[in-house]
């Protein structure tokens, strides 16, 4: 089956090695193997869906079928398809009783982070989902540092949309002093839920105040 982008670009299988020292390697460090971030993500989703700590999974991406083979009147065959344009964020579920929706991006930038990471779409439906009292925010990957960071939703929110428009990017500094840092080990691999906790719990602090 063909499928595409919403470039228009062929979607090609990487070829997995099978060679053992290679495997072992990829296994044992988490920064020889890239990050693979989002499916790091999954299968931290994964560790505690299992633990029943949270119910979270990604979003499966929308594909637009354009050509279906019949080789049965019963059976029918998608030969060619298209990854659609997602029109909200990656992951959502359900943690402490409370609603919980965010994206996951990473850059190899090792000082910023670059807003055209970010789409319009996105932000739209984070503005949505908190109105409505979701708990939203953005996992940042530094890919250089192999660092990760919870940002809330209302601080990407308010770069993308009131900072200084001459800006293309949200210093890295700013970050850290805005976001919550996410350990990175090995189970789960991107414990993102212990930042969700400090959010939370200083969420319901101010509240309280």
């Amino acid at each position: 089956m063909t499928i595409h982008y919403p470039n228009g670009k062929k979607f090609v299988k990487k070829r997995i090695s099978t060679d053992k020292n290679n495997v072992k390697q990829h296994e044992n460090t988490f920064s020889n193997r890239g990050m693979r971030f989002e499916e790091d993500i999954q299968e931290s989703c994964a560790f505690y869906l299992a633990r029943d700590k949270a119910v979270i999974h990604k979003k499966p991406t929308p594909l637009q079928i354009v050509r279906v083979h019949y080789p049965k009147r019963s059976a029918a065959v998608v030969t060619e398809a298209y990854f659609q344009q997602p029109s909200t964020t990656d992951f959502n579920g359900v943690y402490r009783g409370r609603y919980v929706d965010f994206e996951a991006k990473e850059t190899r930038n090792k000082t910023s982070f670059p807003l055209k990471n970010i789409h319009a779409h996105q932000i739209d439906h984070m503005k949505q989902a908190e109105a409505h009292g979701g708990t939203c925010f953005l996992l940042m990957h530094f890919r250089a540092h192999k660092e990760v960071y919870l940002v809330p939703a209302a601080v990407i929110v308010d770069w993308y949309e009131n900072k200084d428009k001459t800006r293309k990017s949200i210093p890295k500094k700013d970050i850290e002093a805005a976001g919550y840092h996410v350990p990175v080990g090995f189970l789960p691999r991107i414990d993102f839920l212990k930042a969700v906790d400090d959010y939370i719990d200083s969420q319901d602090r101010k509240e309280d105040e």
